[in-house]
């Protein structure tokens, strides 16, 4: 005999539900991880400007997001309290900075994929865009990766910051226009 019961699926889990559950369920943490993965490479890639270093910190941002699990309480959104674990792995990771390469040899490597001419030139932008952002005060720096590369709410990065939204909002307005202002110097000067 057919059975004529529904089979329906559960509805997917909120991230409080996942958090909680990724305590003993490694399938939980890694839709955590899915849903969140580009945000947080996206923040240490502006941040950094390089590949090796962003693939570097999102990797640790998210150990210490599995090893420190239980403190996430569900009082923020998961996303803020994530970002926070990625702003202190990139302190950090500037806490302990060796001797920068000069960009002509990191111009020399060839890339892997896109056409070298294609991959210099992004590679040129990203860096131009991290030395900017390395040059803002640090609370701007911070608001607009948190806002524009790791794609938080204003509400959301506020949490991260422990600020208020209308504090975040003008941090990331003063920084973009920082940015606007010395990305537009680096291009006059290039030229």
């Amino acid at each position: 005999m057919v059975s004529t019961a529904l089979h329906t699926e559960s509805p997917p889990m909120n991230e409080l539900e996942l958090a909680r559950a990724a305590l003993d369920d490694a399938q939980a943490f890694a839709e955590l991880y899915r849903r969140h993965v580009t945000r947080v490479y996206r923040y240490h890639m502006a941040r950094t400007g390089n590949e090796k270093d962003a693939e570097d910190l999102t990797s640790q941002t998210f150990m210490a997001a599995l090893e420190g699990i239980r403190s996430f309480r569900g009082e923020g959104v998961f996303a803020a309290w994530l970002m926070g674990i990625a702003s202190k792995k990139l302190a950090l990771f500037y806490r302990g900075r060796r001797p920068e390469v000069p960009l002509e040899a990191a111009l020399n490597v060839p890339a892997t994929g896109a056409p070298t001419e294609k991959s210099a030139a992004m590679r040129i932008q990203v860096e131009s865009v991290a030395r900017a952002l390395n040059q803002l005060s640090p609370d701007r720096a911070e608001s607009v990766a948190l806002v524009h590369f790791s794609e938080l709410t204003y509400a959301e990065a506020a949490s991260a910051l422990g600020k208020s939204e209308a504090a975040v909002k003008m941090l990331v307005s003063r920084g973009l226009q920082d940015l606007r202002e010395r990305t537009s110097l680096a291009l006059e000067v290039e030229q």
